[in-house]
């Protein structure tokens, strides 16, 4: 699907600031723009690249439609789109955001995916003083994680998250395990990392509070061969849900190991986040992959459209399907909802060129995306705006074309979304 964007304008609300920019007035206009340079850091090799699988296919759907520039209040711009891969590196990954700081000039930065990416670039954003927005990790392990105390001023200044925090998992968990009986005991695996020290501090408490058992054997590290110890306890507890948040080969080991020592037979809930969430980490598990359930930031179901490109969900997964012969990933929306939200970000601003003026509008922007509205002015800290955790389930596809069908199976925290399966138990 393409759009003429000669003929074609894109509007984007930014809240307070009322920023908007048009795309592709003409070609004049774009020969006379003033440049605008945007950063965009992900891991595309190494054990997270499943996040950054997708980026080159929406790096290039952004770079069509902004070839032919934009205005911005009044005055004609260039886009240029400068990607790099971390290679799931956090060294790295800081490194190339000094780089394109320092020697590209980037006017703002986008991070996406996980804390191994996005913490360093931030913390780098921070220390230049360049505006920074970023999307798929819990957003306590971006803002505690960094460093910012319940209740005291953000320390922060350029950097800016989006996207779901725990108080999602928790909604959306609540509302996917009612929907099997179980004997409510949950046997947890978080890492020592943020996301898994952030999840274990406010969620499991949570859990308890709802009337679940949790089983805790410890934090682990990544990167552990030998899972033992903790299936030997799961299985003693007598669990029958299952919750962790590592890495995909952190996973793939253990639930091999729990399937040879039989601990899945008595498991009804396998809720995976981190891994689980693109279609490669489930193939590579052959049936053993049948019913993990999983959970979507963003989906193709998501009623949503991208200002910058004019695609909603179900455009932009049949196109890149078409392209790549691989099945769609969530890591699309997500990925294109912040280039959405960076040239939103940007139009606010009374001079996107100014850095300082740049991250002062992003305090007050609501703009839209094709993961939903995302809103800085309603917290739940400052400098972080909230975004939806949908319950999901990898279930065998009866029509192919693929293995495996990407089930939405509850909407808890974004009604919009809709629900079009229901939950079947992992050993059904």
């Amino acid at each position: 699907m393409t759009f003429d964007f000669t003929r074609r304008s894109v509007l984007l609300g930014a809240g307070a600031a009322l920023g908007t920019f048009v795309l592709g007035r003409s070609q004049a206009l774009a020969q006379a723009t003033v440049p605008l340079k945007i950063g965009f850091i992900s891991p595309v090799s190494g054990p997270l690249a499943g996040f950054g699988e997708t980026d080159g296919y929406i790096l290039d759907r952004a770079r069509e439609a902004l070839a032919g520039g934009v205005t911005m209040n009044g005055t004609g711009y260039s886009v240029e789109l400068l990607d790099r891969d971390t290679q799931s590196d956090p060294s790295r990954a800081g490194q190339l955001a000094r780089e394109l700081i320092n020697s590209d000039g980037v006017d703002i930065m986008i991070a996406v995916s996980t804390p191994e990416t996005i913490n360093p670039v931030s913390d780098a954003c921070e220390a230049a003083g360049v505006p920074c927005i970023s999307t798929v990790m819990p957003w306590e392990a971006w803002y505690f994680g960094r460093g910012a105390k319940p209740g005291e001023p953000s320390p922060f200044t350029y950097g800016f998250h989006f996207g779901f925090g725990v108080d999602e998992f928790y909604r959306a968990y609540i509302s996917q395990w009612d929907l099997i009986e179980t004997n409510r005991k949950v046997g947890v695996m978080y890492p020592n990392d943020a996301d898994g020290n952030a999840v274990r501090a406010v969620l499991a408490p949570r859990l308890v509070e709802a009337g679940y058992e949790v089983i805790d054997p410890g934090a682990y590290e990544t990167g552990t061969q030998d899972y033992s110890q903790q299936i030997r306890i799961f299985r003693e507890a007598g669990i029958e849900i299952f919750n962790t948040f590592p890495i995909p080969p952190d996973f793939a080991a253990f639930w091999r190991q729990a399937a040879q020592q039989g601990l899945h037979r008595q498991i009804k809930i396998v809720q995976t986040a981190k891994t689980g969430l693109f279609p490669g980490d489930i193939e590579a598990l052959g049936t053993l992959g049948n019913n993990i359930a999983s959970a979507a930031y963003w989906h193709r179901d998501f009623p949503y459209t991208s200002p910058v490109t004019g695609l909603n969900g179900v455009a932009l997964c049949d196109g890149y399907e078409a392209a790549t012969g691989r099945q769609w990933t969530q890591q699309l929306g997500a990925s294109l909802s912040a280039i959405d939200v960076a040239m939103a970000a940007l139009a606010a601003a009374a001079d996107p060129k100014d850095k300082d003026g740049v991250a002062a509008a992003i305090a007050g922007l609501t703009a839209d995306s094709i993961a939903g509205v995302v809103d800085f002015t309603t917290g739940p800290v400052p400098n972080v705006a909230h975004g939806p955790i949908i319950g999901t389930q990898w279930q065998p596809s009866e029509k192919g074309p693929h293995q495996f069908d990407y089930v939405v199976t509850e909407n808890a925290t974004d009604p919009n979304v809709p629900v079009v399966g229901t939950l079947v138990p992992y050993n059904a």
